[in-house]
């Protein structure tokens, strides 16, 4: 199914057997964690959502605020966004600078969570200046997370400040 819908968008038959982008299955049991910036309900797996919270509380007691921008998506959403992204014009060689081809994304886990604060754009190199950024390198691994995409990332991403993951 993942190599049928690869083919259909277009991307590369060889993308993720080099091993540097790993296959990641969606995730079985989740729970809404709350609403993201445009009041989209986002869902985690239950061990993720009580982490989360927790870091959250605890970023929060610190002063900082930690906000959801995107946690679970399908392997379906995924090829969405893709769709979307080829439909606006854009190559699909940029496209995968960005977006994880579907099937190799690891909010399929549901416990990827892509995350902002107030005064700072989302989703971009712009958070990396924000006080919320400095406490999660200081302070989210006590709560099982970790930033991803640093820079030079294996996976050959764009430096993502904002994608951090809870780890098994």
């Amino acid at each position: 199914m993942i190599r049928q819908l690869h083919q259909e968008l277009g991307i590369p038959a060889d993308y993720g057997l080099d091993g540097r982008r790993p296959v990641f299955a969606e995730a079985d049991e989740l729970v809404e964690v709350g609403p993201n910036l445009v009041g989209k309900m986002q869902r985690l797996t239950p061990a993720t959502t009580e982490r989360w919270s927790a870091m959250v509380a605890a970023a929060a007691e610190a002063g900082v605020v930690l906000l959801i921008v995107s946690g679970f998506r399908s392997i379906d959403y995924q090829a969405r966004l893709i769709r979307k992204k080829i439909n606006a014009g854009q190559s699909v060689s940029e496209i995968l600078k960005v977006n994880a081809a579907p099937g190799h994304s690891e909010h399929h886990t549901g416990r990827a969570v892509d995350i902002a604060t107030p005064g700072s754009r989302p989703l971009t190199e712009e958070f990396e200046q924000s006080a919320a950024f400095g406490w999660l390198k200081d302070k989210a691994a006590n709560f099982g997370f970790s930033m991803s995409y640093p820079r030079d990332n294996p996976g050959g991403f764009i430096y993502e400040p904002w994608h951090w993951a809870q780890r098994p």
